[in-house]
């Protein structure tokens, strides 16, 4: 390193790579709430001196907002998305992030061709010994658990990450609910997880925040007579609308926004339908089903599980899913293991039971079954 890091205030003016640029903005619009989830992130930074700080939630919980609105109110902050498409593998993640790192703080003996494996790891540690006392390091990877590991070498950490960081160096990551023993990551450094689903009233406010906000906005728009003529309609007030799609959000920020956003591209007072699912959603589950078809061996277990979880409204046991399929339960267990992001999971009376994150998404199941 020629020379010592620039100050946080030149390293915002640089902003973040173009690939990811429109993806923090369109995440990022409209955003509101969240506080507990950025507060706990600057207690953590503020309580050690390097680490790994993870958000995990549902599918459409809001994980890839709440990293967008970091990333925008914290441009210094080095942002990796790894739902981009190309941006799912190791060497690309390693050459995409050492590339911020050298442009962040004019590093100029360390050429891009020779990345390997290990230049993540010794770039960290040389930007480390040099950052002033109160600068930090951030590195955020929103959606880490959607790596492609087929060409990643066995037993090594998701996308290579460091088992060890140096001083003022911490990884904020995102992912979906993952069982600890699959986490991918073996770790010797201060680490903390907040999972989204454990903040279910903070959570329900910020929808409700959201959905008010949103109101505020169809009031001046085009669309405003319209929205009054399907309130006539339901005889409902907008209060009462709030209401109504908050209880049926279920905390879920992907399906209300895909709901609202149908609502403001226009609709016929007569034949609009809450019930109906928008566009959005429908690719949004086909891709869910996909990755559910793919995680299976066993076409025909899978498929007979999938029959009793998308008929039942309330939570299932394995026992229980055993009994009505006369099937294993360890082999029970292995399916929903394997689908283990797209559900709930309940401790009932000291048993574990299971259900789909979202009852629009059980109803469009039942569908294709």
């Amino acid at each position: 390193m020629n020379s010592p890091p620039k100050p946080p205030t030149t390293i915002n003016s640089r902003g973040h790579p173009p690939e990811f640029e429109q993806i923090i903005q369109a995440k990022s619009h409209n955003f509101i709430g969240r506080e507990f989830v950025f507060t706990a992130i600057d207690e953590f930074i503020k309580r050690y001196r390097r680490g790994y700080f993870t958000i995990t939630g549902a599918p459409g919980s809001g994980k890839s907002a709440i990293l967008a609105k970091y990333a925008t109110d914290n441009p210094h902050v080095v942002y990796y998305n790894v739902e981009v498409e190309g941006k799912n593998r190791a060497e690309e993640f390693i050459n995409n992030i050492c590339t911020q790192l050298i442009e962040i703080f004019a590093i100029d003996n360390l050429p891009v061709e020779t990345f390997q494996l290990t230049s993540l790891h010794q770039l960290i540690q040389k930007i480390s010994d040099e950052l002033a006392p109160e600068q930090k390091l951030i590195i955020t990877i929103d959606g880490l658990d959607r790596i492609d590991r087929s060409n990643q070498s066995p037993g090594t950490n998701l996308f290579y990450l460091p088992r060890y960081l140096p001083d003022k160096v911490y990884f904020l990551l995102t992912r979906r609910p993952f069982l600890k023993e699959k986490s991918g990551l073996l770790i010797e450094t201060p680490f903390q997880t907040l999972n989204l689903a454990e903040y279910p009233a903070e959570n329900q406010q910020d929808i409700q925040r959201y959905i008010q906000q949103f109101t505020l906005r169809l009031r001046s728009g085009l669309n405003h007579e319209y929205i009054q003529a399907w309130l006539n309609h339901q005889h409902i007030n907008e209060q009462e609308l709030c209401n109504i799609l908050a209880t049926k959000s279920a905390n879920n920020f992907m399906y209300i926004s895909q709901v609202l956003t149908a609502m403001a591209e226009g609709f016929d007072a007569e034949s609009f339908d809450l019930n109906q699912l928008p566009t959005g959603l429908e690719t949004y589950y086909q891709q869910h089903w996909q990755q559910m078809k793919a995680a299976n061996q066993d076409e025909e277990l899978s498929q007979a599980v999938l029959n009793i979880l998308v008929k039942q409204q309330q939570p299932l046991s394995v026992a229980a899913i055993a009994e009505l399929i006369n099937a294993d339960e360890f082999d029970i267990e292995e399916v929903l293991e394997s689908w283990f992001e797209f559900l709930i999971q309940e401790d009932i009376a000291g048993e574990e039971y299971y259900s789909f994150y979202h009852h629009s998404f059980r109803e469009w199941l039942a569908n294709k079954v």
